[in-house]
């Protein structure tokens, strides 16, 4: 095997300087025999010999210096380079051997994910901030990919999540995931620990993409610390992504019986619950985790570090006044001014502190993060990316709030409860 290359039950890819934290942390779960979907990694050495490869090291080095205006300009050149130019023989030969092996061993599409060596660190989660890709089974697709994930580190929306932490793109490295897709019923993520002492796993139909977008309203589940099941609640799950024949996938309505029908029983809740708390137990940290469920069972899919704060007691006055409840980010409390958005035009009246008020919490919404007070939106879960990047910077964020662009006056001043998960309004 190239050195290039690492099969994900190595020792060596449970090493985050190698593969990122992202591969490094899966393969630490695979080798302690939870179940992962296996797979290989493109470590960060094969991005730094593309780099070589293409003569841009110059370019890379001259980036951290460099004006503002200059940044943006290299930032394009690198990034275009990386999408357009052929791989280096010495890693496309090895990459493209692992790739047909995996193809043959396990039936299945790729799912090609960025594994950034600065990404899933306890201050930096960078939260659905570069690219996956699932569904990929033509030899060409998966080599754009493969290129789309190196230069996810040079896009704008990265470089600016980057600069709030005090990193940079030249300063770091780009590792790559390389796993069969799994061809999921139900995925959705969890999290080991939430500030009322509590475990949470959040669930939707097909593929975990639309929780992590915040395109639906998952089914929420709370366990307690034990394990045992407290409560099931539906969400409002009417579309999945799934796997086409043909390769990628594509959003499908969901039976309209299913729309607000739990994806898992209390048996699965608590068997998910079980490798949820030994996934916290290995990593010796509280984890938030993403999951899969195929006709084998389940499949852990990623785990990071998780934040959890204590619940805030908010002032008396506000408990007189109208609330609606959701989906809770896990941490947090704040007021401001509602700010009611429909359409992204809109985010340049959300001034610093206001609260957000808007339907669909993608993370493409990650920017306005450092001005806002908190964030509500009528879509979304607890574990999608926009949530973990809220938790990050100690924002609070209640998602799923049915009408709430409707019912919140746009201007009133607003209190989000990110830990209960309710959000209220002065009349």
């Amino acid at each position: 095997m190239s050195v290039f290359i690492l099969p994900l039950d190595a020792l060596r890819a449970t090493d985050p300087g190698v593969v990122g934290p992202k591969a490094a942390n899966l393969a630490a779960l695979a080798r302690a025999g939870l179940p992962t979907p296996g797979g290989f990694c493109l470590t960060a050495d094969a991005y730094r010999r593309q780099i070589a490869q293409l003569g841009i090291g110059g370019m890379v080095e001259a980036f951290t210096d460099a004006p503002l205006n200059e940044q943006r300009k290299l930032s394009v050149e690198i990034r275009l380079k990386l999408y357009e130019e052929p791989i280096a023989p010495e890693i496309l030969e090895p990459l493209m051997q692992a790739w047909r092996e995996q193809r043959a061993a396990s039936g299945q599409p790729g799912a090609i994910r960025s594994s950034a060596l600065v990404e899933d660190r306890a201050d930096s989660s960078f939260a659905g901030q570069f690219e996956s890709f699932l569904g990929i089974a033509d030899e060409g697709e998966f080599l754009i990919a493969v290129r789309a994930c190196w230069a996810a580190l040079w896009t704008s929306h990265a470089r600016r999540y980057m600069d709030n932490h005090g990193l940079a793109p030249s300063e770091t490295a780009m590792s790559v995931l390389i796993q069969p897709t799994v061809a999921a019923r139900a995925s959705g993520g969890g999290l080991s620990e939430t500030a009322e002492g509590q475990m949470l796993l959040s669930a939707t139909w097909g593929l975990g993409s639309a929780i992590a977008q915040g395109e639906v309203v998952p089914d929420r589940i709370v366990l307690s610390r034990q394990g045992f099941v407290r409560k099931i609640e539906a969400g409002r799950k009417d579309h999945r992504e799934t796997c086409g024949h043909a390769g990628g996938t594509g959003p499908q309505a969901v039976p309209a019986d299913l729309v607000r029908e739990p994806c898992l029983n209390a048996g699965q809740a608590v068997t998910l619950g079980r490798l949820l708390r030994k996934a916290e137990t290995l990593m010796d940290m509280p984890v938030e985790i993403e999951w899969a469920l195929d006709d084998a069972g389940f499949k852990l899919l990623q785990a990071r570090p998780l934040h959890v704060q204590e619940a805030h007691v908010p002032d008396e006055i506000w408990l007189r006044h109208p609330a609606l409840s959701g989906h809770p980010a896990g941490i947090g409390w704040g007021s401001g001014r509602a700010v009611v958005v429909s359409c992204e035009c809109e985010l340049s009246r959300v001034a610093p502190g206001d609260v957000l008020v808007t339907k669909v919490a993608g993370p493409a919404l990650s920017h306005i993060l450092p001005r806002v007070a908190g964030v509500v939106a009528e879509l979304g879960g607890s574990t999608s990316h926009l949530a973990s990047l809220a938790r990050e910077r100690g924002i609070p964020m209640v998602l799923g709030v049915l009408d709430a662009t409707q019912q919140i006056p746009d201007g009133a001043q607003v209190a989000v409860d990110g830990v209960v998960g309710t959000v209220r309004w002065l009349r």
